[in-house]
């Protein structure tokens, strides 16, 4: 898959295009980009995405931004997985959010891309103050000669699948429901880099993943399997938040305790996946009853995996 920054001025071969900011690449992203890649195929040419970076409302409400779903990097993986040939990272800023529709059709459709179809999911809004719509895009169609493809809404259980429904499951615990409409596991990929080391005088050591983003759409204590370095499907207990019994006002962090593993993690990149909230994140009094905690936590996790065995693979893999 190709990947290249910003719009080029004059595109030199036509595509079949689809735009968004596809935030979790979830099971209606799928829907659709299956679709582009099987339109892109009868044409004969290239499945394209156009995505932005930073997220439009990181860049409208930066204070207020959701957090994302997953990371530039995660969403370039799942973009690959998913069949799609090229992908253009447009830089969100000032100059872009100004242009105004019949501008956005112009430049971006007709010139830097050489659209030849098109296809946008059914709440899709464009140019300044999110003027263009499905309607200005069909008549764009007809003038200048393109396709015009609206994707219908993917259902879950009777919800619109959304990145803000997932994220919305995620941050109320209800992490099976965000897990159907992303169609697997809610994932978080850093690799292993220094702690504090307090988790290793308590007798529990952790990794410390490096986070892309300041801010994750869940917290508290979870059951989570780990890939990377010589860990496959290993199970885990994983703390997302910011520690309150060590500190006031800590970053956040995510930390996994990989049980019956001893080895060094130190450099290694691991993929954390989410299967079930235990509890939320605490404030204790002491590291003693913190310890007591994190016993129960990971008696906790081991009985999940062992009430659902299948989630786990053999960590020698």
């Amino acid at each position: 898959m190709h990947v290249f920054r910003g719009i080029p001025t004059h595109g030199d071969r036509p595509c079949v295009l689809t735009i968004g900011n596809f935030d979790g690449v979830h099971l209606g992203h799928k829907a659709l980009l299956a679709r582009l890649c099987e339109q892109a195929h009868a044409l004969g040419l290239p499945a394209t995405v156009l995505c932005f970076e930073p997220h439009p409302r990181e860049f409208f409400t930066p204070d207020s931004a959701p957090p994302r779903l997953c990371s530039l990097r995660r969403k370039l993986e799942l973009l690959r997985e998913a069949g799609v040939d090229q992908v253009c990272v447009q830089p969100f800023d000032a100059a872009f959010a100004s242009l105004e529709a019949d501008e956005f059709i112009r430049k971006v459709l007709i010139s830097g891309f050489q659209a030849r179809h098109l296809l946008i999911g059914d709440d899709f809004r464009f140019g300044r103050a999110r003027c263009g719509n499905f309607a200005t895009l069909l008549a764009a169609g007809k003038e200048y000669g393109f396709g015009i493809e609206s994707m219908h809404t993917l259902s879950v259980d009777g919800e619109r699948v959304s990145s803000s429904a997932i994220r919305e499951a995620l941050q109320s615990g209800r992490i099976a429901h965000a897990q159907k409409m992303l169609g697997e596991p809610f994932v978080v990929a850093g690799r292993v880099g220094p702690g504090d080391q307090i988790g290793r005088t308590i007798g529990y050591p952790t990794a410390n993943i490096g986070l892309s983003q300041a801010t994750l759409p869940l917290s508290g204590i979870f059951a989570v399997s780990v890939d990377g370095g010589p860990l496959h499907g290993a199970m885990g207990a994983a703390n997302v938040g910011v520690r309150p019994t060590i500190g006031d006002r800590l970053a956040l962090r995510l930390e996994v305790f990989v049980l019956d593993f001893s080895g060094d993690l130190y450099g290694q990149r691991l993929s954390v996946r989410f299967h079930h909230k235990i509890r939320s994140e605490a404030k204790f009094d002491s590291l003693k009853i913190l310890i007591a905690a994190i016993d129960e936590d990971c008696r906790q996790v081991r009985k999940y995996f062992s009430d659902n065995p299948l989630l786990v693979a053999d960590q020698n893999g």
